[in-house]
Order: structure tokens, then C-alpha cells, then sequence
């Protein structure tokens, strides 16, 4: 057995079942809506949607708190003691998830973490690789497990189409202007995760079921993936048919392994539902 513990948050996205499966700790993030604050995860993300359906009060997200991970660090090192933890961090670019971390990680040993500079599926990816690297290598030392984490920190590929613009509108992150011109010319915004953030790098124009589809012919060779493993990201209210449209043009290109991400409450509460997403690593 490893002498390393893995923790992660749950904008990771990570399933209970795969955490239990590895020994992954996840913490929570958090959505505020409807006037309280509410652990992510915690709820159905539907939940979420129709609140701001309702209300078009926009859910908001924070990151975890110095107390969430204080909580979680003692538990682990009272359950482990002796044993080291390797924190693999929610892009620290976008929350102060990871500044929390390191305040609760004040004055303990045997500590380490690293800013994934992803989110969601992207970070997942990264989370999972290094458990299963320490599954199938116990004797791994904290120095290879770290070098191995930042080697998939530069290979991490992520792009995806929000679900629904009024997501991002509510948030401020397009303006009125950029929003009606996409409504009225059936754009869609790829956003991809360069150096920690998500930028929006180019448009896609046609219906959703059509840019989905041409998203995943045209992403995997222009980001170079590796063909044995490809996560496929949805939201809930994307349509199943064009899920398993999806999943075949990428079986057809040749992906060995292909799992299905669903984002919980901290992506959808920026994206919205009916997202699509691919994450790959590019080829070392």
C-alpha cells in the first residue's frame, strides 16, 4: 500500500464511487443560492437549475475554506499517521481553494501540493492517473509522484461548450452585446483551460447537436491526444442521443478507454445545463 493519500475538490468532479475506489479525499466546494450555502455535491445539480430558472438568481461558488481542509488534513493524519498527503489542486487561478489549503497546511509535515492549473474532468484526469500510478506502484516516493503530477499538468488538454449562455451573461463573463450576437448567430464558445484559466478560443457556429459533433472530430488531432483515454464532459440536459454521437466518433478515432464526466454544481453554475466537454492528455 501507498504511503501516499491523494485529496482533491469536488469541482474535480470526481465520483464518490472512484474516490472510495482509490482512496482519493475529496473536499467540498460550495454554491450559494436561494439564500444559503450549501456544500457541492451535497444536492442534485437540477436543483441548482431550477432555481435560477425560477428566480434568474444566479447560483454562486466559492472555494473550500481553510476550515474544510483542516478538517479533512486532521482526519487523515489521525486515520494515517506517518503517512504523507499529495494535494492536487483546482486551478488556483480561479478559486482560493488552493490559498486555503496551504494556511491549514501551516506548520504540519509531510505536506505537499500542486495547483493542476485545471478543473472538472481535467483536473480528475490528473487526480486519477497519479492513483492509479500509486495502485500499481506503492514503493512511488512523494519526489516521482510529484514529477509524474506536473508531466500530466503540462499534457492536460480541456475544451467545452457552456450549455447555456445565460449562465455566463448572469456572471459577467460576456457582455449583453457578445451574448445577443451569439443567440442571433448560433455561436457557441469553446472554452479551454490555458495556464490555469478558461479562456474562450474560438467560436463554433450551427446547433448544439452539430458542434458537439464537429468538436469531436476535430479535437483530438489538433491537440495531439493519446489515444488511451478520452473523457467525454456533460451537464445535466444534454441530450443522450448526441452523448452516444459523441462517444462513437471517438471510438472511431481510435480511443481505447472512454469515460463519461458529469459536472456537478461548480461548473454547471458557470456553464449551464447541456455542456459538452473532451479532455485528453497530449502525447509525451
Amino acid at each position: 500500500m501507498s504511503n501516499i493519500l491523494l485529496v482533491a475538490e469536488s469541482g474535480s468532479d470526481l465520483t464518490p464511487e472512484l474516490a472510495r475506489e482509490y482512496g482519493i479525499t475529496v473536499v467540498p466546494m460550495h454554491v450559494s443560492f436561494g439564500g444559503t450555502t450549501r456544500d457541492d455535491g451535497a444536492f442534485p445539480v437540477t436543483e441548482m437549475f431550477d432555481h435560477y430558472k425560477r428566480t434568474r438568481d444566479l447560483p454562486r461558488t466559492s472555494g473550500c475554506t481553510p476550515h474544510d481542509f483542516e478538517e479533512a488534513f486532521d482526519r487523515l493524519q489521525r486515520e494515517h499517521p506517518g503517512k504523507e498527503i499529495l494535494y492536487l489542486a483546482y486551478s488556483a487561478c480561479t478559486t482560493c481553494s488552493m490559498q486555503s489549503a496551504l494556511i491549514a497546511a501551516e506548520g504540519r509535515k509531510g505536506m505537499t501540493a500542486i495547483d493542476t492549473k485545471s478543473v472538472s474532468a481535467a483536473q480528475s484526469a490528473i487526480v486519477l492517473a497519479i492513483a492509479k500510478l500509486l495502485a500499481d506502484k506503492p514503493e512511488t516516493t512523494m519526489d516521482e509522484a510529484v514529477r509524474a503530477a506536473n508531466d500530466l499538468i503540462a499534457r492536460v488538454r480541456m475544451g467545452f461548450f457552456p450549455g447555456d449562455l445565460d449562465y455566463l451573461r448572469a456572471g459577467g463573463r460576456v457582455s449583453n452585446a457578445a451574448y445577443l450576437g451569439a443567440k442571433i448567430l448560433g455561436l457557441h464558445p469553446l472554452i479551454e483551460i490555458e495556464d490555469g484559466k478558461l479562456i474562450s478560443t474560438k467560436k463554433y457556429r450551427g446547433t448544439m447537436a452539430r458542434v458537439v459533433k464537429r468538436l469531436a472530430q476535430e479535437y483530438p488531432d489538433a491537440n495531439a491526444l493519446d489515444r488511451s483515454q478520452l473523457w467525454l464532459i456533460y451537464s445535466e440536459g444534454l441530450d443522450g442521443t448526441l452523448r452516444r454521437e459523441a462517444e462513437k466518433i471517438a471510438r472511431e478515432q481510435g480511443f481505447e478507454q472512454i469515460g463519461w464526466v458529469k459536472t456537478g454544481c461548480v461548473i454547471a453554475a458557470h456553464s449551464g445545463p447541456g455542456a459538452f466537454g473532451i479532455v485528453g492528455f497530449a502525447k509525451g
